[in-house]
């Protein structure tokens, strides 16, 4: 005897079959405009979750995103201006000499002088993010990478640095920057001892997500260690692991729960 639908279990009317379904990916865009829109409003977005995440110090820290059309020049927060409140329209935009082409408020010379070097050094990266956030600046002091003790952890094995140059200072001078981007040469993160985190991503997304996660690792181990000896995940492990969720898309991935957050409560963001 032939099934029909009427046979088929159901739940308010919705049949119970197979369906495809397919993940989110990264949008694709049909101009230059909608990608640096994208990107701008991906900023602000990054920049109101630190805001909320506690990650603002004074005026300390910085995130930037690489336009798409002039690829030598960045957008960030300017100077001075709150986390919590920024919007689109606040954005300016720094070329690599540090001057400021679109926009009238100034730009922190600390954000241009790491952040173009790093934007000059690896055309790869697209979003950069740095803050003083608390438990990065404790682990940075100890001046050691982080090791594989939790899963979370593990995005970071085998793909981030330990700088010591210039850490402690204000990187001010431009060579400083380019110091500091020379030892930086490859993975998402580096950890600049005694003064924090700084994470890169192909995505602005990536790169906040990158430096959330980073900065609850670092709280991690902190407690760990303060409780007694973290067992280390062993090599094959802390690999595998690393190859499952330490790759671009998935820093993008893991970050839209955030920004979708975000977007929906502070919708002027985007103004």
């Amino acid at each position: 005897m032939a099934i029909t639908e009427r046979d088929t279990p159901s739940i308010d009317g919705i049949p119970l079959v197979a369906r495809e379904v397919r993940a989110p990916r990264k949008p694709e865009y049909a101009t230059l405009a909608e990608e640096r829109r994208h990107r701008k409003v991906a900023l602000a977005a990054a920049l109101r979750i630190f805001g909320r995440l506690g990650f603002g110090e004074g005026v300390a820290g910085h995130i930037t995103a690489r336009d798409p059309e002039f690829t030598d020049h960045f957008w960030v927060n300017p100077f001075g201006r709150s986390f919590r409140h920024m919007r689109v329209s606040d954005l300016i935009l720094v070329n690599h000499e540090g001057e400021v082409v679109v926009g009238d408020q100034p730009v922190n010379t600390a954000a241009f002088v790491l952040h173009s070097a790093i934007h000059q050094a690896r055309p790869d990266v697209v979003g950069a993010a740095h803050a003083h956030s608390l438990h990065g600046k404790a682990w940075a002091s100890l001046g050691r990478p982080l090791d594989p003790i939790t899963q979370d952890s593990c995005i970071f094995y085998e793909d981030h640095v330990v700088v010591a140059e210039q850490g402690g200072a204000v990187v001010w001078e431009v060579e400083a920057g380019r110091e500091f981007a020379s030892k930086f040469t490859s993975g998402k993160a580096a950890i600049h001892q005694n003064h924090g985190l700084f994470t890169v991503g192909t995505t602005v997304e990536a790169a906040a997500f990158w430096f959330i996660t980073m900065e609850r690792s670092c709280q991690a181990q902190l407690l760990a260690e303060a409780a007694g000896t973290p067992k280390l995940i062993p090599h094959e492990m802390a690999a595998y692991t690393a190859r499952l969720t330490g790759f671009p898309e998935a820093g993008w991935f893991q970050a839209q729960p955030l920004f979708q957050e975000i977007l929906a409560s502070d919708p002027e963001l985007v103004e």
